[in-house]
């Protein structure tokens, strides 16, 4: 594994709960955001940073990942050594996401499994099974 592993959505909440230097990436697209929500840390005086690993709409990688996320990481106050959790929808585009933060030096890149909507259900529903929203944590639509 090429990053630091896999985490629950409950778990990684958890650690953003207990850990002051812990942070989250939603690394999901400007239309999922908007469209779709996401997580919302206001409870643990916290804030969800929106940095896309892929950009819409060609879904190309996003070659300025990397250097967004050591510039939110440094103005939290936080370093590389500071628990990073990636979510994108299922829990696939953040595997990449992490093992890029790794590969530049971050030491604790996390996958948070399950992502923001989960897997499909048997009807091909997200939202149903797995994820952030399944599992009853904290979320908002603009």
């Amino acid at each position: 594994m090429s990053y630091a592993g896999d985490v629950s959505c409950k778990d990684c909440f958890s650690a953003l709960q207990h850990n002051s230097d812990a942070q989250l990436i939603d690394v999901r697209t400007m239309p999922e955001w908007m469209f779709v929500g996401f997580p919302n840390l206001n409870e643990i005086g916290k804030q969800v940073h929106t940095i896309d690993w892929q950009q819409f709409p060609s879904m190309q990688i996003n070659t300025g990942f990397v250097e967004a996320v050591e510039s939110v990481i440094e103005a939290s106050g936080a370093n590389k050594d500071a628990e990073i959790y990636c979510l994108c929808r299922s829990g696939v585009r953040s595997i990449a996401a992490a093992e890029a933060l790794t590969a530049a030096g971050f030491t604790k890149a996390f996958n948070v499994l399950g992502g923001f909507e989960g897997d499909h259900n048997e009807e091909g529903k997200r939202g149903m099974t797995t994820g952030w929203k399944f599992d009853g944590l904290p979320w908002m639509q603009r």
